[in-house]
C-alpha cells in the first residue's frame, strides 16, 4: 500500500506491508502515474512501514529513480530500518538513504 502526499514539487510516498513481487507491481503503478502527472523535483519513499523487502524492492526503488531522472527529479530513502538499509547499500544505492538529520527530511 502506498499513501501520496504531494507538496507540488516535492512528492512524499510512505509504503506500507512487505516490499515483495506482489506489493512491488501495484506500488510501481502508483509511483510512475505520480512521476509521470507531477515531474516532481524531489520524490522521498518512506520506507518506515516496510517490514520486508527483498529484489523486487531494489527494482522498484532502480527504476523509480531513472523515471525520476528523466523528468529532472531524484529520489531520497527516509526512515529505512537497518536491515533494509542493509539490503539497499548492498544493492549499491546506498547514496539514495537520507541522513537522519532535525531537518524532518
Amino acid at each position: 500500500m502506498v499513501k501520496i502526499y504531494n507538496d507540488g514539487k516535492r512528492i512524499t510516498a510512505a509504503l506500507y506491508g512487505d516490499l515483495d513481487h506482489h506489493a512491488a507491481r501495484e506500488m510501481r503503478a502508483e509511483l510512475d502515474d505520480v512521476i509521470s502527472h507531477s515531474r516532481p523535483e524531489l520524490l522521498i519513499l518512506d520506507l518506515e512501514n516496510v517490514g520486508f523487502m527483498d529484489s523486487s524492492g531494489i527494482g522498484l526503488i532502480l527504476g523509480r529513480t531513472r523515471s525520476l531522472k528523466a523528468v529532472g527529479g531524484e529520489l531520497l530513502i527516509k526512515n529505512a530500518s537497518s536491515e533494509i538499509a542493509a539490503v539497499i547499500k548492498l544493492s549499491g544505492l546506498g547514496n539514495l538513504i537520507a541522513a537522519k538529520s532535525k531537518s524532518g527530511v
